[in-house]
């Protein structure tokens, strides 16, 4: 099988594995106004579609806000900012209500158009703003509770439920509410699975946003994944546009507020939270059904680990090494090797897919070998080989070992950057001495363990 086929094998058996995973669950999806003013907005409200007919649970939440200020505009009608808060006004409320609608609307004729049943509803209580610091904000509010048992009823029966950036007072009275806002709280109220921000700024990127060093990159920019912590110093880096002059990119700073909120559902409870570009078509579908995504995921689960190999891992590690073993990286291994050393290898994993591997063999004389690392090369811009040479260190540390050593042929610099130095083969302990290959004439590099806070950072 050439690597096209595989790659497609793989993108099947992983939209497979992710619909099982989140068959019956809920995801709520705030959709930016923008998004729906492009061309693949069809085609995103399609796959929303699909997605409900599969057995998902979505929830949509339109966002409004420019959509608002057009209709304000239009009618002449005067709107202020405290912050990020509109001032909603009394002779503006109708027209907020008529744009809000009207929005949520254009979701609800596409998913008809897909023969999916939608309900824009009253499912948000709110209350008011009042006046803060002397500031009255008249018809502006916040969520006081999401009203959960009628949409688990429009849920049970396939339907999706459209939540408008408007809530009611229980007399009755309409506030403006932050989309995102409601949003967060349906998350947590309705125990969401995910949470998609699905804006048209091209989210997190290397080139437009300061980053720390840890935080792993793409190819073209893009940060795939990112835990709470990691997003959190993200926001340090990149402070709002008040609090710097002369913010140059606005969608840059757009991306960094939906970080914000990525953040605030994390501690809300919700395990990931995906920040999707909406332009790109079936981006919410590559998102959801690949462990790679086209988006950035915040996680808060579990999402990747280094575990002991297990038998079914045999033939992924066999296949990870065999474009190494066949280019003269690895020597030859077969599934009988990998077996008779189980106990020796790692894999690292990505929801139940493996897409790295790595070995550490006791030799004797207090010296282990790390051997067999090796990657997806669809995952080659994340560090896996890094991490699972890290977490192998830390693991000889903590053994006991003295000393951990690799041999290689080509891969020399790689190694010399985690920290390993040049050593004579004599060194080695004898029984690896004895099966040594002379004619490979590979060189020794170790690293020296003196205890486990000796092992490198990545």
């Amino acid at each position: 099988m050439d690597e096209m086929s595989r790659a497609q094998v793989d993108l099947i058996r992983e939209a497979f594995y992710y619909q099982s995973r989140f068959d019956g669950s809920t995801m709520v999806f705030k959709i930016d106004f923008p998004v729906t003013e492009t061309p693949h907005f069809p085609l995103l409200m399609k796959d929303l579609a699909l997605l409900s007919e599969t057995g998902i649970r979505v929830v949509i939440v339109p966002g409004a806000k420019e959509w608002i200020d057009a209709v304000l505009r239009e009618y002449d009608i005067v709107s202020t900012y405290e912050g990020s808060v509109r001032v909603t006004t009394e002779d503006a409320i109708p027209f907020v209500k008529m744009a809000a609608f009207d929005a949520a609307t254009r979701f609800m004729t596409e998913l008809s158009a897909n023969r999916v049943n939608a309900v824009i509803g009253n499912f948000v209580r709110a209350r008011g703003l009042g006046v803060v610091d002397g500031v009255d904000f008249r018809n502006s509010g916040k969520v006081d509770r999401i009203l959960i048992d009628p949409i688990n009823e429009l849920l049970s029966e396939g339907m999706v439920p459209i939540l408008p950036c408007i809530g009611w007072s229980p007399s009755g009275k309409p506030y403006n509410l932050p989309s995102d806002e409601i949003a967060l709280a349906a998350c947590k109220a309705l125990g969401a699975a995910k949470f998609f921000i699905v804006s048209a700024d091209g989210g997190i990127r290397a080139e437009r946003h300061r980053l720390p060093k840890q935080v792993q990159t793409l190819e073209e920019g893009r940060v795939p994944r990112l835990t709470p912590a990691e997003a959190e110093e993200i926001l340090a880096l990149n402070p709002p546009p008040a609090a710097r002059s002369g913010e140059a990119d606005p969608e840059a700073a757009r991306a960094v507020a939906e970080l914000a909120i990525a953040v605030k559902a994390c501690q809300a409870g919700t395990e990931r939270v995906h920040l999707v570009d909406g332009r790109e078509e079936g981006a919410i579908l590559r998102e959801l059904f690949s462990n790679l995504g086209v988006g950035t995921m915040i996680y808060a689960d579990e999402y990747e680990s280094i575990r002991p190999m297990e038998g079914r891992d045999v033939q992924e590690i066999v296949r990870l090494m065999e474009p190494l073993i066949a280019a003269g990286f690895l020597i030859r291994r077969g599934p009988e090797d990998v077996l008779e050393k189980k106990d020796d290898y790692v894999v690292y994993e990505v929801d139940g897919s493996v897409h790295a591997c790595g070995a550490l063999h006791d030799w004797g004389e207090g010296q282990a070998e790390i051997a067999a690392i090796a990657t997806d090369p669809v995952y080659g811009d994340l560090g896996l080989g890094r991490r699972i040479v890290k977490y192998l260190i830390e693991r000889a540390a903590r053994t006991g070992f003295k000393r951990t050593f690799v041999l290689t042929t080509r891969t020399h610099d790689w190694f010399e950057s985690l920290g390993f130095r040049e050593v004579p083969v004599a060194s080695l302990p004898e029984r690896k001495r004895r099966v040594y290959d002379e004619k490979r004439k590979s060189k020794a590099f170790a690293l020296e363990l003196a205890a486990p806070a000796a092992a490198p950072r990545a």
